[in-house]
Parts: structure tokens; C-alpha cells; sequence
């Protein structure tokens, strides 16, 4: 069995950002300790817990069942993890040493710039946090107001500082195109703005439209509320995604996957685990697992969760076993998405398929590259990843 990635959900915000489509909310902070000791708890007893909700582990996990298994990645995410007290987040990675094997490489907390203070980012630091990932989104006020960001871009150059005092070598900068009121000049901005404090790590998201936020929704309505008539068009938001991969190539940076770059040797250890289909532990309201052959995922509403962990029940609300048709997608869809490609000779003996044919169409075709047994989306057709899949699967 090989070394596990850690995932510990945070569901808690200071204020739900107009365009999330996640399952956070906005509570009191003394619902916190609460939450966290319920995490602790079901650390701790997870493997009781995963047998009462018929979650079945491979035989190699069975047999390592009675003994400490390795994590070398751990990933707090959210929701806005900073905002919980340090002590709180030292609790959880206790209760990990606790009950797991930790020989962690690289342990992710996800911040907010305006939650970043001196004595919090030195607290992190002792209990074993050595990776930031700061929600910058954008360096624009207009665009962080519009959005519904609470910091500005002087948090994000107060911010910086105080993490790399605290020790802290790792950072890692989120963008998003598309946001409502940007442009091409103010995203230009922002590039070379992220590029100039030169965090180790960058990832950029388009915008995405859909239901689950209250801007998409408001734009799939028509309507006029969250600067819903001021979003960048598609073409538009496309352009920036080609700026960003220009801007940073230039600065060092190599894209590894098609909404991350990195500095060398900062590639992201824990979500590379995801994009592998390596195997990880979810802890928290809404975090998902997987064994290699299962997924499933906890109840998403907090106190939910909280109540069935201290009531010494699973909170697992979904388990699904991954199928072979299933596995395969997965294999193609995630190796497409990172710069590196797929092995195809390995896939298709291991899926018993046959993709020459449809690979050699699509190369023909300009959408995939192949070199030697790897086989990749071509450089300009990245953001067009589905397509290339779903003709792989026809």
C-alpha cells in the first residue's frame, strides 16, 4: 500500500463569495471547536467507522489495518481554514500523528489574505503547516468588491511577508478569469503583479457559470444583481487563460496541469496524489476518499456531520464502487489533464482497450500530441480536454 494524501475539510467562511458553488457557510466561531473536535474523533476512529459504513478497503489496506498507515500529504481546505484558531488546526494534525504514520512532505493550509496575521502564521509553522494556499483571486479591488472578497490587495503585500517571516517557503497564489468588471489591462495587471512577489506555486481558474452560485445562477436568470451583466466573454476569458500560460513560462513557471503551475520541484505533491488516482483520506463535512477501487464522500451540512460523529456513527452519506468504465474515464480525463500525458500502452493493456485508431484520429486531427507511448492534449488545445475525451470513450 503506498503513502496516503490527507484531505481535511473546513466548511466555514467570513462571507460566501458570489460566485461559489461550494457547500460553506458563514456561522459563529463557537461552532468551531465543535467541528474540529469531531474531526479528531473521526481521525481517530475512522477505521470502525469506514467497516460500519460498508466501506471496503482493498486486501493490501486490510492487512495494513492494524498498523500505522504512511500519509506524507496533508491538505486543509474549505472554506476558509485560517480562520480557525492555530490551536484548533494543531488539534486535527494530532490526531493524524496520532493515528497515522506521518512522514509529511508537504502539509497545505488554504488562507484568505486578510486572515493572515504574525503570531497565527508562526503557530502554523510549529504545528507542521510548510505550504500556504492564499485565496488572492485577483489584485483588483473592483473585481475583489464585486466578487465579494472581504480583502483588498494590500492584504495579499501585508500578507507575504508575514508568512515568509513565519518561515513558511511554500506559497502557493490563486487566480480567476473571468471575474465580474475585469479586463484584459487589469488581468495583465494582476499577472505581473502575482509574478512580481513570485510565490512558488500558481493555480488559475476560469470563471465557471452554473446554478450552484448565486452569479451564475443570477446570469443563467438574465438578470442584473452580483455585476452579473460585467463578466469577460468567453473568448475573452480564453485570452486570458493563453496570457497566463505566457506570462508565467516566462517567469519560470512550468504547467503541469491545465489549472496549475509551479516553480521547479513545487509541483503540487497532495493533488498530483488526485490527478494519479492515488489513494486519500477525506476528513470533515463534505470530504471525499478514495481507495483506489471506492469513493465516497461525508454528509456536506455541518452539524450534521457533527452529530454523527459524536453519536459514533459514520458520516458517510455515499459509497460507490468505482467500475472498470468508470476507472478508465477517470484514468483518461485526469492524465489529459496534467502537461505530462498518459502512458497509453499501460491504459489500454490494463483496460483491455484498443485506442490507436482514435488516438491516431485526433493526432491527425491536431487535438492530442503523442510521444512515444505518452499521449497529451496538444499545447493550444487544453481547454478543450472534454471533447478530446469524450472521442477517446465513443
Amino acid at each position: 500500500m503506498g503513502k496516503l494524501g490527507v484531505y481535511i475539510q473546513v466548511p466555514f467562511c467570513q462571507s460566501k463569495c458570489t460566485y461559489c458553488n461550494f457547500h460553506t457557510g458563514v456561522v459563529s466561531a463557537g461552532r468551531f471547536a465543535p467541528y474540529a473536535e469531531a474531526v479528531c474523533r473521526e481521525i481517530r476512529e475512522h477505521q470502525g467507522l469506514l467497516r460500519a459504513a460498508d466501506v471496503g478497503w482493498s486486501e493490501a489496506q486490510e492487512r495494513a489495518a492494524s498498523e500505522k498507515v504512511a500519509v506524507d500529504t496533508v491538505y486543509i481546505g474549505g472554506g476558509t481554514p485560517s480562520l480557525l484558531e492555530p490551536a484548533l488546526l494543531t488539534d486535527m494534525l494530532c490526531a493524524l500523528r496520532e493515528t497515522f504514520n506521518c512522514a509529511w512532505e508537504e502539509v497545505t493550509l488554504e488562507a484568505d489574505p486578510e486572515t493572515i496575521e504574525a503570531e497565527k502564521a508562526a503557530q502554523w509553522a510549529a504545528a507542521g503547516i510548510n505550504r500556504i494556499s492564499l485565496g488572492t483571486q485577483s489584485f483588483v479591488d473592483e473585481e475583489l468588491k464585486s466578487a465579494g472578497r472581504l480583502h483588498r490587495r494590500e492584504d495579499i503585500y501585508r500578507a507575504v511577508p508575514i508568512l515568509r517571516d513565519a518561515g513558511i517557503r511554500n506559497i502557493s497564489f490563486d487566480l480567476i478569469a473571468g471575474l465580474p468588471k475585469q479586463s484584459r489591462e487589469s488581468w495583465l495587471a494582476s499577472l505581473y503583479e502575482l509574478v512580481e512577489l513570485s510565490p512558488e506555486h500558481v493555480s488559475v481558474y476560469i470563471m465557471e457559470i452554473d446554478e450552484g452560485s448565486r452569479l451564475g445562477l443570477e446570469v443563467l436568470q438574465g438578470g442584473e444583481r452580483y455585476s452579473a451583466r460585467d463578466l469577460p466573454s468567453e473568448d475573452e476569458m480564453g485570452e486570458f487563460y493563453e496570457n497566463a500560460q505566457a506570462i508565467l513560462k516566462a517567469a519560470g513557471y512550468k504547467q503541469y496541469e491545465i489549472s496549475n503551475w509551479a516553480k521547479p520541484g513545487y509541483a503540487s505533491r497532495h493533488n498530483l496524489k488526485y490527478w494519479r488516482r492515488e489513494a486519500y483520506l477525506g476528513f470533515g463535512a463534505g470530504a471525499h476518499s478514495f481507495s483506489g477501487t471506492q469513493r465516497w464522500a461525508n454528509v456536506h451540512d455541518a452539524a450534521a456531520y457533527v452529530a454523527a460523529i459524536s453519536a459514533g456513527r459514520s458520516a458517510a452519506e455515499s459509497v460507490e464502487r468505482v467500475t472498470r468504465e468508470q476507472a478508465l474515464e477517470e484514468e483518461l480525463f485526469l492524465g489529459l489533464r496534467q502537461l505530462g500525458g498518459i502512458d497509453l500502452p499501460r491504459i489500454q493493456r490494463e483496460y483491455c482497450v484498443n485506442l490507436e485508431e482514435k488516438v491516431g484520429r485526433l493526432a491527425s486531427a491536431g487535438m492530442i500530441e503523442r510521444d512515444g507511448e505518452l499521449v497529451r492534449l496538444a499545447a493550444g488545445k487544453l481547454s478543450i480536454s472534454n471533447e478530446v475525451i469524450v472521442e477517446l470513450l465513443r
